[in-house]
This record gives C-alpha cells, structure tokens and sequence, in this order.
C-alpha cells in the first residue's frame, strides 16, 4: 500500500512546497554538477599517462570502467531511491560523494605524495598500491554521486505535479527541455573551459575548479531544502521483477488454469484494472499471478498476503515488457563503443595541428564539443525543419518510426568508424613520412579539423539513436515503467563501455603476442588505431544486421499498432461520412 506522505495529509504543506521556485536550484544543482564531472574526462587520460606513468591500453581500460560504472550508477541509484532512500536524499547524498571523489581529485595533484611522479618524471616508478587505491576512490566517490544526482529529473517532476495537475503535460514538457538545455550547455561550458584550463594552468586549478563548482552545486541544492516536495520511498519495480521470477520458479509444478478461464478471480491484478488476464508471450511467468487460494492468498484490502507467494497481472507484464526489448536495446552497444573512444581521439588530436589561427589553437580534449553541437543541432533540425519540410512537400504528416530512428542511429555510427579509421590512416602514414614514427609526441603538419567529420558523425548517431530508444521504450512499457523506460539507455551506455574494455584488452592482447607492436600502443605513430577503427567498423556493420533481425523478430511496436488503428478509425469514419 502506498504511503501517504506530508503533503498528502496536510493540503496546507502541500500549497506551501513545490512549484516553479523549486526549479532554479534542481537544474543549477545537476548543471553545475555536470560541469565540473564531465570537465574531468576529456584529459584524464594525459593525467594517468603523465603523472601516473600508465601505457595507453591500461589508462584506456581505466577510464573505460569508470564510464561503465558512471552510466551504470543511475540505475542502481533510481532502484535505491525508489525503495529505500527517496529522491530528495538520494541526490542530497549523491552531491556530498561528488563533492568529496573531486576533492580528493583536486588533492592528488596538490599533494606530490598522492601520485608516483611527484618530484622526477625521468626516474618514475608505478604507482603504490595506496596511491592507486587512493585514485580509484575518487572514481568510485564522483560515480556513485553522479548516479544519485540523476534523480533530479524525476525529482524536478514530483514538485511540479503539486502544483500544475491542470496542465502536467506542457509544464513538465517544459521542465524537461529545460532541464537538457541546461545539461548541454553544461556539457559545452566542461568540453571548453574546463579543458582550457587543465592545458594552460595545470592540474591543481584544472581539478581544484570542478571541485568548487561541486560545492556550490551541493549548497545551491540544500538552499531552499524546506521547500522541496519529498515522497517517501515505495516498492521498486525492480524488487517486483525479482518478485515475479521468484514466484513463477515456486509455482513451476502449478497447472495453468484452462484458456477460456480468463474470468476476473483467476490471476491476480489491481483493483479496477482492465488487464484481468495475462498474455500468452513468456507463458511460464504466468504462474507468478495465478491465484491458487483467494482467502489465503488475498488480504482483506484485496492486495497480495504475501508478496513474495503471489504477484499482479501488471507485474508479470512490466517483466515480459522488459525482456522482449533487450534484445532491441543491445543493438545499441555498438554506438556506446562509438562515443566511448574519447581517450583514444584526444591521443589523435595532440598530435596534430589544432591551430584556428596563429595565435589560438583548440585544445585537444574540447574537439568533443563539435560531438554535442551535432547531437543538438540533428535534434534540433530533425524536429523544426525536415520532418515540418517533408510534411509540407507531401501534404500531409510525415514522422520517423522509433525504430527507424535507431536504425539510422546505427548506421551513422557505422560511418563514424570507417571515416576515423580512415583519418587515422592518413595521419599515421603522415607521422612515418615525416621521421616522426619513435617521436608520438611530435606534432604533425596535418589540420586537427580532420577529426571534426567523424565527431559530427558521431553525434547524429547518438541523437537518433538516444531519441529513438528513449522514445521506443517509452511507446512500448505502460506508465508505471517510465523510471526503468529513462535508465535502459543509460544501462546501455554502461554495457558499451565495458563492451569496448573487453574488445581493447582482446585486441591488444593478439596483437602484441610475442614482443609484437600492439595496434593500440603507447606510441600512436607505431601503433595501429586505424585498424582497430577498421575491425569496430565491421563489428558496427554486423551489429547493422543484428538490428534489421531483431527488428523484425519484435513485430509492429505499439506506435505503429497505433498509427494503423487510427488510419483504419479515419477510413471507417470517411466511409461512414459517405454513406450519410
């Protein structure tokens, strides 16, 4: 049973917190949060070459884990935070352990102690067990943080529907582009600022700046703590899917009830639902809703006596929702792989001329930046000039399945691959030609700009394909999964980077078999990037044909059920209009 919170049981609290005032400070709060995180990635990879003396592959593989555990943190953080902590406390928590992995950050490179290359780089030794352990922290500290963090998008909602139930949709609609307007811009101002002054004032300010900017997210979130709307925490559907496999496997001797048995009484399900049967897709989950002995199985208030002994009708199909679209959301693994190379660029770009003009030059670790300029600039155009552009040329409207988008998603992450290993190609033949093959840190006579071409590819690659799967699951899962339908994605991106650890530790360990020069090497003039780009492209192609499979092996989506019900509605009507 749901408990009834503060707000809910006195109208006058309810009218006094929440609203629009709220809203400055939960997007200040994740904005600022944003910045001073992803300010941290774009040369971490210079600092763990650097100052802690890693090669290439082990500072990549690093720095892998800490995207996987990143993106994988939401998730866990929405589970805690609607079973346990609640929103307000998850983020209020979250923004103290940022706080803290970044301050820690910030020390390692104002204490010469904290890392191994603290007063020689000539004669530099690896890194202490302590002193590793010490910079994993501080991973694991702005990871976990970041995931609490995350809830402020759900939590920014809870204070409007206080206050705003005449028009929810268009004021959270609002809210909602807000909130990404202000998670690009902060995106923008960390790729940019951030990165100028790690390369022109060092590591001490470079860290000590996302450190503070932490602060004063932190103390803009608890500014006005009285004001928020705080829920308290219920059941998680997530604790629901362990509930249902647990039972489904307990009742695994039970004898379904006969097929014309659908009457209400059989399976159990919430009061006054329209869904008193299960579907007959995954039929063995079934089990779970089958109610054996209504006066012991059913309280008196009409839920479940024992949670873990009976499951709803509901439940049993948020679980078969989840389960008929992984195979659909793993298609989009290959495009974390995609933007997950980040390291790997910046290694790209140091050695080539970054110059705009004689006197200003883009660092190496803000060509990032032209990434999300495309990842807007495609959501943007998609949405206010081709689909308005091909609705007027053919008369009528015209839309992007979900699916379609995914699939356009996929293939410019395809394109993104083949044109950096061709790019790569071109300038490590350049490095060789120029004497430049034991020298990886020379820079080469050859415009950075080529890197622009692959980065905007990647970009419209990540805005189809996020858009297309955030909208796709959304369709899909009925409303009470709209948490897990906004974490798929992120789970995906934490499963891609894991996924790219994996094929980096594989390839290298082939290719440098036997005292070999590895195709990820330290030295990137010796190495080959261009054929791990090429062996990516052709992972990227196949997962191309993996989608088209799995695409068609799911059916129509409920959009496009949807869309045909309401054209077979409109001729019926036409007929109908006719006939008259």
């Amino acid at each position: 049973m749901e408990v009834a919170t503060e707000q809910q049981m006195n109208p006058e609290v309810e009218r006094r917190k929440g609203g629009f005032i709220t809203m400055p400070f939960i997007i200040a709060n994740e904005g600022l949060a944003k910045v001073a995180s992803v300010g941290l990635i774009p040369n971490m990879i210079v600092y763990l070459m650097g100052d802690y003396r890693m090669g290439a592959v082990k500072a990549t593989k690093i720095l892998y884990f800490w995207f996987a555990a990143t993106n994988f943190a939401p998730v866990l953080a929405a589970f805690l935070a609607d079973a346990y902590f609640g929103r307000f406390l998850s983020i209020a928590l979250g923004s103290i352990l940022s706080f803290l992995g970044m301050t820690v950050m910030w020390l390692t490179a104002m204490i010469p102690e904290a890392r191994p290359c603290s007063y020689s780089t000539e004669n530099c030794k690896s890194a202490t067990t302590l002193q590793m352990a010490i910079l994993l922290s501080c991973f694991a500290l702005i990871s976990i943080g970041g995931g609490g963090i995350s809830c402020s998008l759900a939590f920014g909602a809870d204070q409007l529907n206080q206050k705003t139930k005449p028009n929810n949709q268009r004021v959270l609609e609002s809210f909602i582009s807000w909130y990404i307007a202000s998670q690009t811009i902060a995106v923008v101002l960390a790729l940019t600022g951030i990165v100028y002054i790690q390369d022109h004032f060092g590591w001490k300010l470079g860290f000590g700046v996302p450190a503070a900017l932490m602060l004063f997210s932190t103390f803009s979130f608890f500014l006005i703590s009285p004001r928020y709307v705080k829920h308290k925490p219920n059941n998680s559907l997530i604790t629901g899917f362990a509930q249902v496999i647990f039972v489904a496997y307990k009742n695994r001797n039970l004898s379904f009830p006969p097929k014309n048995s659908t009457a209400d009484g059989v399976y159990h399900h919430h009061k006054d639902s329209t869904l008193i049967a299960p579907t007959d897709k995954l039929r063995f989950l079934n089990k779970a809703c089958i109610i054996r002995d209504r006066e012991r199985d059913i309280a008196s208030d009409g839920s479940a006596s024992k949670k873990w002994s009976l499951c709803t009708v509901e439940q049993v199909e948020e679980l078969k929702a989840i389960i008929k679209v992984i195979p659909i959301w793993s298609t989009g693994i290959m495009v974390a792989v995609s933007t997950s190379q980040t390291s790997l660029w910046l290694l790209q770009a140091k050695t080539m001329n970054r110059h705009v003009t004689s006197n200003f030059q883009i660092p190496a670790g803000s060509f990032g930046v032209f990434m999300m300029v495309a990842v807007c600039i495609t959501a943007g155009v998609y949405d206010r000039v081709i689909l308005p552009l091909a609705s007027k040329v053919r008369g009528k409207p015209v839309t992007i399945s979900a699916k379609k988008r995914i699939g356009i998603g996929l293939f410019f992450s395809f394109l993104d691959f083949v044109t950096s290993a061709i790019v790569e190609s071109i300038r490590r033949r350049k490095a060789i030609r120029e004497g430049f093959a034991d020298n990886p840190e020379a820079v080469l006579e050859m415009s950075a700009m080529w890197l622009i071409p692959h980065n905007i590819l990647c970009g419209i690659a990540e805005a189809f394909n996020a858009i297309g799967q955030s909208e796709f699951y959304y369709s899909e899962f009925p409303s009470s999964m709209s948490s897990i339908a906004a974490s798929l994605f992120s789970l995906g991106s934490a499963v891609g980077n894991l996924v790219a650890s994996l094929i980096l530790s594989t390839v290298d360990n082939i290719t440098s078999k036997g005292g070999k020069q590895g195709w990820v090497s330290d030295n990137i003039n010796k190495g080959h990037y261009d054929k791990y780009y090429w062996l990516l492209s052709i992972l990227s192609a196949v997962n191309i044909l993996y989608y088209l499979v799995c695409s068609w092996a799911y059916g129509p989506s409920a959009e496009a059920v949807s869309k045909k019900e309401e054209r077979g509605n409109r001729v019926r009507d036409q007929q109908q209009e006719a006939m008259e």
